[in-house]
């Protein structure tokens, strides 16, 4: 499914909330009578899949892959807090300046011509990102193309985001909880190098930290993806056995638990 406000969802004038995103999952479950479901999702999909895992209570289980947002400033290994904090918010002000904003003149060009470049450098053939990128361009009332989410979903989104307490939630979890990681970095952003070094940090931190949970909380696996964030595209079958695997042993446990 295409969560609210992207892709070819409705929702792109209200605000977009966690809570909201759940609830879609759920009447998506319903609507297509599959009670039981394991929620799986990647990225910003992922995070509401973990979201799933902890509010509905008919989700037997649920993967995350690599949905980890910006995490918290002291999770970026070796840099100042205060700098972090500087760079997370230029970051967040550019997000939000060109949300649901109409592209310039050649912009969507532009677009496509940066996603073409990245699909090369990772093997992934290029009509993949293209179609990823045509799934969300939308036109307003002048016929100007921009990329949604719309401006007031997408500020909404970004605040969400921001907000989110993504640890504490694994910490709360009573159910089985996949967590896949990438292993690759990113390629690197042009024209922004401090962006690679504010990310090459963070995969430190967190990397840390989720190792830490693995240990500490019975219910969540984590499990490495030799890819990079487009893990989905870059290595597709070898996604597609992790969490294959994972709704296998949610399958048995929920089976053995009906048996005791």
């Amino acid at each position: 499914m295409d969560l609210r406000a992207h892709g070819k969802s409705g929702g792109g004038d209200g605000a977009w909330t966690f809570g909201g995103a759940v609830a879609d999952v759920a009447a998506v479950v319903e609507a297509c009578g599959i009670p039981g479901a394991v929620v799986v999702g990647h990225s910003l999909g992922g995070m509401v899949a973990a979201c799933c895992s902890g509010e509905l209570d008919e989700v037997p289980g649920a993967v995350n892959l690599d949905g980890h947002g910006m995490g918290r400033p002291e999770q970026y290994v070796g840099l100042d807090k205060g700098y972090v904090v500087r760079r997370l918010g230029e970051a967040r002000e550019f997000a939000d300046a060109a949300m649901g904003r109409p592209l310039p003149e050649g912009g969507l060009e532009g677009v496509l011509a940066y996603h073409a470049a990245m699909a090369e450098e990772l093997g992934i053939p290029g009509e993949l990102l293209e179609a990823g990128v045509w799934r969300g361009v939308a036109r307003n009332m002048e016929g100007e193309a921009y990329l949604r989410p719309e401006r007031v979903a997408g500020l909404g989104m970004q605040e969400a985001m921001a907000g989110i307490d993504l640890f504490g939630i694994y910490r709360r979890v009573r159910r089985p909880l996949l967590i896949g990681r990438a292993m690759r970095p990113n390629p690197p952003t042009p024209g922004m190098p401090w962006v690679d070094e504010l990310m090459a940090a963070y995969v430190q931190g967190l990397r840390a930290d989720l190792e830490e949970l693995a240990c500490a909380q019975p219910w969540v696996e984590v499990v490495g993806v030799d890819a990079t964030h487009a893990m989905l595209l870059e290595k597709p079958q070898e996604v597609a056995e992790v969490v294959e695997g994972f709704v296998t042993r949610v399958v048995e446990r929920g089976t053995r638990t009906q048996r005791g």
